[in-house]
């Protein structure tokens, strides 16, 4: 599972630019921190207040007070800066936040995702979530194909409670990439290894498929 993820977060840096400004969701999104170099010129911040985040520390060098908004261990970045977590929240609600990588435990055919509940399970709260789906200017989705039980996570109507009523902007998986327009899900990019039948066979939402997806 491990390596799994890592496979993932190694595909949403592929969709980072320099110059952003982005906040990583609990989960699979922390990764990216680890996954990013001086080279990438991307600026990591943190709902509780920290622009300016690396990755993760030695055993030997963590600083209990130095964490992300999942309480992991983190490091600074030279030029870091330090801010209340109300001044973060009024960055993400105020739009200046370019990009949020969310985990999601569903993602609908209109790309719109749960990610802070599932029925009969205990409740942890909402978390940033619902702020960053509202204020980020992009959202990418970085989530397993399917559960640990197999079952779809692209899904044509979510179960789980929605985080929000705006669909995200691009859906990654370990199998493929899909983007999010007007009319939902497109499918436009196979992981090697994976096949455009295995994709159909393991998703539930309905989607349209870009000819670039196949050419690849």
């Amino acid at each position: 599972m491990a390596e799994l993820q890592q496979t993932i977060a190694a595909r949403v840096v592929r969709h980072l630019a320099a110059g952003e400004i982005v906040n990583l969701g609990i989960g699979i999104p922390t990764l990216v921190a680890d996954l990013l170099t001086a080279a990438n010129g991307v600026h990591l911040e943190t709902e509780n207040g920290l622009l300016g985040v690396g990755p993760a520390p030695a055993a030997d060098a963590i600083d209990p007070m130095l964490v992300n908004a999942g309480k992991q261990p983190v490091t600074a970045l030279p030029g870091a800066s330090y801010f209340s977590s109300s001044q973060s929240f009024g960055l993400i609600r105020g739009g200046h936040i370019t990009t949020a990588v969310l985990g999601a435990l569903q993602v609908d055919s209109h790309g719109r995702i749960a990610n802070w509940a599932l029925p009969g399970r205990p409740i942890l709260g909402v978390g940033g979530a619902m702020d960053l789906l509202v204020g980020a200017r992009r959202v990418i989705v970085a989530t397993t194909h399917t559960s640990r039980s197999g079952d779809a996570k692209i899904v044509e109507e979510c179960t789980a409670p929605l985080s929000a009523e705006r669909a995200v902007d691009v859906v990654v998986t370990e199998a493929a990439t899909f983007a999010v327009d007007g009319d939902g899900l497109v499918l436009v990019e196979i992981a090697d290894g994976f096949t455009a039948d295995w994709v159909a066979d393991h998703t539930d939402a309905s989607y349209s498929v870009a000819d670039t997806a196949l050419r690849q």
